[in-house]
């Protein structure tokens, strides 16, 4: 399954899964991220690491750790 980690920039995905379990998985969920949520990949930091968001009318800075625990599809 492809996860947030694997999406380019300027890419529009939607959240298939969140994995991951406990406070990290609800730490993920607080910021927004649920199934089914549209995600724009704004930007990526030169060295890959964090990854700038939009989601839900804000923006949101990712590590690479974190998007990893996100499976996505293509935006519908």
């Amino acid at each position: 399954m492809k996860t947030l980690k694997d999406a380019k920039v300027g890419e529009t995905v939607q959240v298939s899964r969140v994995q991951g379990y406990g406070p990290v998985r609800r730490r993920i969920m607080d910021m927004g991220i649920t199934k089914g949520v549209r995600i724009f990949i704004r930007k990526v930091a030169p060295l890959g690491d964090p990854m700038e968001l939009n989601l839900r009318g804000y923006e949101l800075t990712l590590r690479k750790a974190d998007a990893v625990m996100i499976e996505i599809s293509a935006a519908a």
